[in-house]
């Protein structure tokens, strides 16, 4: 059975192919959080791709959610995101 981070993991690589690709699942340090009790993680993410060159932060952010766009109606509650380009490295 695939775990839910590694089911993201699969979108975001799949979407991107990113050079770097680090999700990390920070669910435990919101526990008795309200939005912890719908089930959904709250998760940090870290991706370099060159999809992202020439892209302002909100258009990369707008791409990351539209990738995950059916996971974060029930897997993922929040998303912490740094999206870089490559010659931002």
């Amino acid at each position: 059975m695939t775990s839910r981070i590694e089911l993201i993991r699969n979108r975001l690589v799949e979407t991107f192919t990113p050079q770097v690709c680090q999700l990390e699942d920070e669910s435990a340090l919101h526990a008795g959080h309200a939005g912890a009790a719908s089930g959904g993680g709250h998760f940090r993410l870290t991706i370099v791709s060159a999809q992202f060159e020439n892209q302002s932060r909100v258009k990369r952010h707008r791409l990351v959610y539209d990738c995950l766009d059916d996971m974060m109606k029930k897997d993922i509650h929040a998303l912490a995101i740094t999206a870089l380009a490559p010659s931002e490295v």
